[in-house]
């Protein structure tokens, strides 16, 4: 059987994906989002894509992370990863091990994985859009969502493999230093929940099971396509995957409380052997959804997110030299992510640095950028947004966001207007109302002390 890679660089495929990947490429070019609503209560979104022939699917559900007890944390992601360790029989269909799986996978040149993230449960799904190909890889995967074999060897196998990387995870500075900002920006909230031996040996395969039909649910489905496929296909596909999990039912599912603000300034100092100081400075930001999501985002690429051209390198490594490279990002999600501000510095100057990247953060909230950074900064970020659409994977990535975060279905048609709009004082405003400089996590693992 041909594989994906070998069947997309024969040379009669390559004009079709050149002309393909030019026009997800054009920054100004419509990209239409049909979205409709499955019978059985997903909801779909499809971005026909003919040119290269091949189709991408995402599946999201509202089961990552944040759904795990605190007692059991790691459990939506080792659930993703039990996923695809098997499937059983059924009807004159043989059971499938681990390995014969990818082998039935590899052989229709065709992918399949599951994760779990802070917010969601996903599913994806990578093949050729050759009518057999295509029904094969489809009738495979809702298999394998309807009838996953849940094996406890290799769930034993696996809770050994995850607890010998977080023990080796201790020699890194760095693991200490995000579990320690973890906890203190988000308290109690399972943003904050970090699996260990502890949670990881709580957890069983019969806990999985449930986690899983529980989670999994047609009705909350979320379901992405990219690819060369019309609506009716797109209908055939949906209808065929959702029949897997229908079974699973749709119980309510509990709220999940949002994140506490930050009452006070906290600074955690952790001894740690090590070269470099690691230093994390940051607050629970925003949710996804919140109406100053693109000030933010402008103004966070002139403060640290924009590399050697932001303002927190400007001031720590070019001028003073204090660290090799300083950053700051939003993560928003469902609730509100971390504003997290990093750098790593020699041990004698962690002090300087912080006291040094505070007062550019400090200052960036009183006054905002200037006029040319904000120009320099949208030049940057419209030229280059081709490049976030520039493959069947990115857009399929930008629409699963599209429908994840109930985006306008033409966001990506405006996005780059929506980054013009952004004015100084619109930045200046954003910030004040969502950082307070003087009520920040601080978190030093490795400066002398």
């Amino acid at each position: 059987m041909p594989t994906l890679s070998r069947f997309l660089t024969r040379s009669r495929w390559l004009p079709l994906l050149l002309a393909g990947l030019g026009a997800l490429t054009g920054a100004q070019a419509a990209i239409p989002v049909q979205h409709w609503t499955h019978a059985s209560g997903a909801r779909v979104y499809l971005v026909a894509s003919p040119s290269i022939p091949m189709l991408d699917v995402q599946l999201n559900f509202d089961g990552g992370s944040r759904r795990d007890p605190a007692s059991q944390a790691g459990l939506a992601g080792a659930t993703a990863g039990l996923l695809l360790a098997g499937v059983l029989a059924q009807g004159d269909q043989k059971a499938l091990d681990e390995n014969q799986l990818g082998e039935a996978w590899a052989d229709l040149g065709a992918q399949f994985g599951a994760n779990a993230s802070g917010d969601r449960f996903s599913l994806s799904l990578r093949t050729l859009t050759e009518p057999a190909l295509l029904e094969r890889a489809v009738a495979l995967a809702a298999r394998q969502l309807a009838a996953p074999a849940w094996p406890e060897k290799i769930w034993q196998r696996d809770r050994e493999r995850t607890l010998a990387a977080l023990k080796e995870a201790e020699n890194r500075p760095g693991t200490h230093a995000g579990r320690a900002f973890s906890r203190a920006v988000f308290g109690t909230h399972p943003y904050g929940f970090e699996a260990d031996a502890k949670t990881l040996g709580a957890i069983s395969v019969a806990d999985m099971r449930t986690f899983y039909r529980r989670h999994v649910a047609a009705c909350r489905a979320q379901v992405s396509l990219v690819g060369a496929i019309d609506r009716e296909a797109a209908e055939r596909i949906v209808g065929r995957i959702m029949a897997a999990v229908q079974p699973h039912g749709c119980d309510d599912l509990p709220p999940v409380p949002e994140v506490q603000p930050l009452a006070r300034e906290q600074t955690q100092r952790l001894p740690f052997a090590a070269a470099q100081a690691q230093v994390l400075i940051g607050q629970p930001g925003v949710p996804r959804n919140d109406p100053d999501f693109f000030p933010l985002f402008v103004g966070n690429y002139i403060l640290g997110g924009g590399g050697f051209v932001s303002r927190l390198t400007t001031e720590v490594r070019e001028k003073r030299g204090l660290s090799y490279s300083v950053y700051s990002y939003f993560a928003p999600g469902l609730h509100a992510g971390a504003f997290q501000l990093g750098l790593s510095t020699r041990p004698d100057q962690a002090d300087q640095a912080i006291g040094v990247a505070r007062d550019v953060v400090r200052q960036f909230v009183e006054q905002g950028p200037t006029e040319a950074e904000l120009q320099a900064a949208k030049d940057h970020l419209i030229n280059g947004f081709a490049l976030r659409i520039d493959s069947n994977r990115k857009l399929l990535d930008n629409v699963s966001n599209i429908a994840w975060n109930g985006l306008p279905l033409d966001y990506l048609d405006t996005w780059t207007d929506q980054v013009q709009r952004v004015s100084v004082a619109d930045i200046r405003r954003a910030f004040a109302r969502v950082l307070q400089p003087d009520r920040m996590v601080t978190v030093v693992v490795g400066a002398e002390q």
